[in-house]
């Protein structure tokens, strides 16, 4: 195998490759970046039997052939290299890596033991490729970190016949958004329950992408999720296990709300939460006219703050841990937020906060976005 390649290229195609590789590995072989080249082609792939990346540029190809060389030495020394072609070929068994002056020899690994990287051809469907890196940052962030619980550590994908719905909960709130979809399918509608570290990297990939092709599907008895764009594509093995029914906590209607400038929020809860201990709430008091943050630290540290906010219903006092908090308000992407307070049947504990976007005071947002915050109960 012997090839020339622009080194820009190069440097963004194993970037993107090995983003998604495993930082451990029992197998040495699944660290793996493996380079095929073939015509005017060169083709980079990485696959750890769960996640996939590859990805195709062009290339002058002398002699094609395969290779596999450790990822993450490769993907440093792409991006160190001087601005000149690289030429990459193998000899006697070793990879050498030459750009202008400097020359690299890297030991090659068994090509032949490397598995079968998925190629899926389906297209279930298309997803505006901003819409869709917007949706993934405002829902993934809501995903459990806790692996004791596998199911909530992924972002359930909801496809209907015009729509993706993305929702996410770590059991102390929920994030949703729904976002446009251009079917690709016939039957009923689709669930995929996809990891949210591999749903948050496919949204930083495929950004700037104008649409971004994706397909659910059953390959050798394994279910799979693919995302194509711009000549790159990432595959995942779905999350086995049935998502909680949490669309089901989503009031249809609350009469009890309060609006706020998010900005204003955002800016006291971070002012006012410096006092607090890390597992700490902050106090919100909530009636006509503003909202009041208050907070209490361990060593007798207090501050409070109040700012303008319209309320619609009754006076309320909820108890809100910051971080959360500021994700939902955040998340909105709007210049207002509408905070709504729901009841339950214990009037000392107050039910779930929902945040929406709010167009300006008066006018309701899209509800294409909705984030749910358990509160913690009143503080005495």
């Amino acid at each position: 195998m012997k090839f020339t390649v622009n080194r820009d290229v190069f440097s963004e195609a194993v970037s993107f490759v090995v983003k998604l590789l495993p930082q451990r590995t029992t197998l040495p072989l699944l660290s793996g970046a493996l380079i095929e080249a073939d015509g005017s082609t060169l083709t980079l792939s990485s696959f750890d039997y769960e996640v996939s990346a590859r990805t195709q540029v062009t290339a002058d190809v002398e002699a094609g052939g395969r290779a596999l060389v450790s990822g993450r030495l490769l993907n440093d020394i792409a991006n160190r290299l001087p601005q000149a072609p690289i030429v990459i070929s193998t000899e006697d068994g070793r990879i050498q890596v030459k750009c202008g002056s400097v020359s690299f020899s890297l030991p090659a690994m068994p090509v032949d033991e490397y598995p079968t990287v998925p190629q899926i051809d389906d297209v279930s469907g298309l997803v505006p490729g901003e819409d869709f890196a917007s949706a993934i940052a405002q829902v993934s962030l809501a995903a459990s970190k806790d692996d004791v619980t596998p199911v909530i550590t992924g972002v359930q994908f909801e496809i209907n016949e015009n729509s993706l719905g993305l929702i996410a909960t770590d059991r102390y709130r929920v994030a949703v958004r729904e976002i446009d979809w251009e079917n690709s399918m016939s039957g009923d509608a689709l669930t995929a329950l996809v990891p949210a570290r591999i749903v948050t990297e496919v949204g930083k990939t495929f950004a700037h992408s104008t649409t971004v092709s994706v397909a659910i599907v059953s390959k050798d008895e394994r279910e799979l999720i693919s995302f194509t764009a711009d000549n790159k594509t990432v595959t995942s093995l779905l999350i086995k296990g049935n998502f909680p029914p949490v669309r089901r906590l989503f009031p249809e209607k609350v009469e009890n709300y309060a609006v706020v400038n998010t900005n204003d929020l955002i800016e006291a809860t971070n002012r006012v939460g410096l006092v607090l201990d890390r597992e700490a709430a902050l106090r919100f008091s909530f009636r006509e006219g503003s909202v009041t943050l208050e907070a209490a630290g361990s060593e007798a540290a207090q501050a409070s703050e109040t700012i303008d906010a319209h309320l619609a219903g009754d006076d309320t006092v909820v108890s809100l841990k910051p971080q959360f908090l500021l994700d939902g308000l955040r998340s909105a992407h709007s210049e207002y937020a509408r905070i709504s307070f729901t009841k339950t049947d214990n009037p000392n504990k107050p039910g779930p906060v929902l945040i929406t976007s709010q167009t300006s005071k008066d006018e309701a947002g899209l509800d294409s976005y909705k984030y749910l915050l358990q509160p913690n109960l009143l503080l005495r």
